[in-house]
């Protein structure tokens, strides 16, 4: 049995509370707990399945002074000491979803290799990302495009040559979606979203040293 008891009308509501000490105070009760929750009934086998430990990170929001976060985030990633230079997987939310993540940010040393070795075997890309699933090319943004209309190559191209571009491919679950307030159903959509998504992290993990 899962310890997570789904996200409800109030953790969305957080994003609506004026100022940044008071929405980060916010989401450090009320939504900082359940991404805790959720890792502890995902990431072993989440580790067991990309071959290799991963280690859970909360956004902490610590570079802002004044504007309020409009989403949050849990990230799952090799790395003990950060996860924004590095692929990594992600559970969050905007006010009005939540999201599943496989993300590859701006901070990435190696992004161009990475989408080069995706561009390289597009077929293989295409094979695993299912249609329901989406892609978003900025991670600030809430909009994302389906599998079925995005052009998957230039996407890569503008990941691989734009020094700000972004690569993220998962799922969008709506606030108001009955499986978010199902704990286990939601645990079990999470793990599926991360099986599905972990022979593309593998690929993009080739040339990493675990240790690193």
């Amino acid at each position: 049995m899962t310890t997570f008891n789904g996200f409800h009308k109030d953790d969305f509501n957080v994003f609506h509370i004026e100022g940044l000490e008071e929405r980060m105070e916010g989401i450090k009760e009320r939504i900082q707990p359940k991404f805790k929750n959720i890792s502890e009934d995902i990431i072993e086998n989440l580790s067991r399945s990309v071959g290799h430990e991963m280690h859970l990170h909360v956004a902490k929001h610590a570079r802002r002074k004044v504007n309020p976060p409009n989403d949050t985030w849990s990230a799952y990633c090799h790395n003990k000491r950060g996860y924004k230079k590095h692929p990594h997987f992600q559970v969050g939310m905007f006010d009005d979803h939540v999201f599943i993540w496989l993300a590859f940010i701006y901070e990435l040393p190696n992004k161009s290799e990475i989408a080069n070795v995706f561009l390289d075997d597009l077929d293989s890309v295409k094979e695993n990302i299912p249609n329901d699933y989406v892609i978003s090319l900025d991670h600030m943004k809430k909009d994302a495009e389906s599998i079925e209309s995005i052009d998957l190559q230039k996407a890569l191209e503008r990941f691989r040559d734009v020094k700000k571009a972004e690569f993220l491919i998962g799922r969008h679950i709506d606030a108001n979606d009955p499986l978010l307030q199902d704990g286990d159903k939601f645990i079990n959509y999470v793990q599926e979203t991360f099986e599905m998504l972990t022979p593309l992290y593998k690929m993009s993990m080739r040339d990493y040293s675990i240790e690193e």
